[in-house]
């Protein structure tokens, strides 16, 4: 009896071990890596965080993790763009920029995403979270994959958020501070769901259209190429290389009620 006793404290050494061994650390996993030069201003508000881009007067990234009660806030919609107040005057987007400008003023952290807190909902209208994006992407496709993704926090749990524009080119302006048009817009996901990590990533061209939202996604490794942005870098590296080079849109569809 005391042989077995003592089998039974080694099996659940062994299993605190490997369970222990086996745990990731997710805190911050969502704030991505820049890999090149361009300007890198890093701002953390309450809700989310993100890379602010002097030269375009756009961010670079914006970066959250939205939960299932988050989701259920009940805080209303503000409607109040502004300046960001941690961003100069002298490189910031203002609301004028975008009047008779043909593009919306185009969230990249939703305001559908912040209704769980007022301060919160308050930043989401910083122009510093707004880039010029064509109106019907912004009420549209976008849109689609927005409510997905409150979708699945929703029935699955906590999810990493991170999108911004893909500038190929700064040619194309608006207004009198010369914002940047992107050509592009990403969207990369991460979840754990059953105790497994799942990542994914979406390229949408800024343009009229709305096509099946599988037909826009990709894999992280290919949103890295595109916009020189290294995503979820604090994953160990062997996880990071294995869901960054995988896309399995069934496991991003949800139920809907």
């Amino acid at each position: 009896m005391r042989k077995f006793y003592f089998l039974f404290i080694f099996v659940v050494f062994l299993i605190v071990n490997v369970v222990g061994q086996d745990a990731i650390d997710l805190s911050n996993v969502e704030i991505p890596v820049i890999e090149d030069d361009r300007s890198n201003r890093k701002i953390t508000h309450k809700g989310f965080s993100l890379s602010y881009n002097y030269d375009w007067k756009i961010p670079n990234w914006v970066a959250y993790e939205l939960t299932d009660v988050e989701v259920a806030g009940e805080v209303p919609r503000h409607d109040k763009f502004k300046p960001d107040p941690m961003v100069p005057k002298n490189v910031t987007a203002v609301t004028d920029d975008y009047k008779h400008s043909g593009y919306d003023r185009g969230h990249m952290a939703p305001a559908a995403d912040m209704k769980w807190d007022e301060q919160v909902m308050k930043e989401s209208f910083y122009l510093s979270n707004i880039c010029p994006q064509n109106p019907n992407l912004n009420g549209g496709a976008w849109k689609d994959l927005e409510e997905q993704v409150r979708d699945l926090a929703s029935q699955k749990g906590n999810i990493f958020v991170v999108c911004g524009p893909i500038v190929n080119n700064t040619d194309k302006t608006i207004g009198i501070n010369k914002v940047v048009v992107p050509q592009a817009f990403f969207k990369v996901l991460l979840q754990e769901e059953n105790g497994e990590l799942h990542a994914i990533g979406f390229i949408y061209e800024n343009i009229s259209g709305r096509k099946p939202m599988s037909t826009y996604a990709r894999t992280i490794d290919e949103v890295e190429e595109l916009t020189n942005i290294n995503f979820f870098p604090s994953l160990p590296d062997e996880i990071e290389e294995k869901i960054e080079a995988e896309v399995d849109f069934s496991k991003w569809t949800v139920k809907k009620q």
